[in-house]
């Protein structure tokens, strides 16, 4: 995953290149899509999952090395119920757990479209195993 959103890029530029205080998030969570709508700009046009059980889920990332960070635990979404959350497209990382003000309560850091698209029928769960999302800088 290595598409920062416009918001990110330009808090980067400003702290690193204009000395602008920048307090990075304490802790970071991982959102499903079904659409890559809206996820560069950071606008409320993103149509993150919603209902039947989705909540977005914590990150913790293990020590860079090469230019890639990856999650050093299995992130699990909870099971889809009373039903289905269609198909999983892209995945984003975010600035805040549970708020849907997009642009404004909460950001998108960065994003990606996944290698394969997943749907998610009633009773299924979305996992990413252990080192298997991984956030590079490119």
């Amino acid at each position: 995953m290595s598409q920062f959103s416009d918001y990110y890029e330009n808090k980067i530029i400003e702290h690193m290149m204009r000395g602008q205080s920048f307090t990075p998030p304490t802790v970071i969570s991982a959102a499903l899509f079904g659409t890559g709508g809206g996820l560069e700009a950071n606008d409320a046009t993103v149509q993150e999952i919603t209902g039947n059980a989705y909540v977005r889920q914590t990150i913790t990332l293990g020590t860079a090395s090469a230019g890639i960070s990856r999650n050093s635990a299995s992130i699990t979404f909870p099971e889809a119920t009373p039903a289905a959350w269609g198909t999983i497209t892209h995945v984003a990382i975010a600035d805040n757990g549970s708020l849907t003000n997009w642009g404004t309560g909460v950001n998108i850091l960065m994003w990606g479209t996944l290698a394969a698209f997943k749907g998610i029928d009633a009773n299924d769960t979305f996992q990413f195993n252990a080192g298997s999302l991984g956030i590079t800088v490119a």
